[in-house]
């Protein structure tokens, strides 16, 4: 198969700096909402890249549960292999890929956990399977087979057969805080449109980029 025949023009949608909203998180507000409105398959899933201690890049895709002003966050297990990762570099990346509408917008940043309030606030609101999926996973770590995860999944339901399920200590939130954000969007003859934003003290720099 070569590859090479694997070729798409973009339309001419355009994007101009007029266009374009002052504050990224309502620029990337419209786009969301606008993937949303097309219904876009989980128009919410991001690429999360992060680095370990060698250097070595990482890559996963997570799901967007809200964003404010503050940033943008997501949940996962504090022992995870990206949470131990963060820990040590808290400086990440985020890629939405929107691809049927082409484009993508890419948020770079430093991530923190989110308060233990928060967590809860979401936990609370999760359907009650995937509550139990969040005490039966130890994220990342080596297992003898999925007959073993099967059984610790009966035991948890054992265990929380009755009443509210409690939010584990080791797992929460995430806040990716951004520091640049760039919005991409494909342009026939390969000449795209790209605008980042860069934080400058409380405010924002935009700059168009060369494709």
């Amino acid at each position: 198969m070569d590859l090479a025949d694997f070729r798409k023009e973009y339309s001419d949608r355009g994007l101009k700096r007029e266009e374009m909203n002052a504050n990224p998180v309502a620029q990337f507000s419209e786009w969301f909402a606008h993937a949303t409105e097309l219904g876009l398959h989980e128009p919410n899933a991001m690429t999360l890249a992060t680095v370990d201690e060698t250097g070595m890049p990482y890559q996963r895709t997570v799901l967007l549960k809200y964003y404010d002003t503050d940033g943008f966050v997501f949940f996962s297990n504090y022992g995870s292999r990206k949470a131990k990762q963060m820990e040590r570099n808290p400086r990440v990346s985020l890629l939405f890929p929107w691809i049927t509408l082409e484009r993508q917008v890419i948020i770079q940043g430093t991530v923190e956990k989110i308060s233990t309030a928060e967590s809860l606030k979401y936990f609370a609101s999760r359907p009650r399977e995937s509550q139990i999926g969040a005490w039966v996973s130890n994220q990342s770590e080596v297992i003898t087979s999925r007959k073993f995860l099967m059984q610790k999944l009966a035991e948890i339901k054992e265990k929380f057969s009755h009443g509210e399920i409690p939010l584990p200590s080791f797992w929460g939130g995430f806040r990716v805080v951004p520091e640049m954000i760039e919005f991409w969007q494909g342009g026939p003859a390969r000449l795209h449109d790209r605008f980042l934003y860069r934080r400058d003290a409380e405010a924002w720099k935009i700059e168009r980029l060369s494709p």
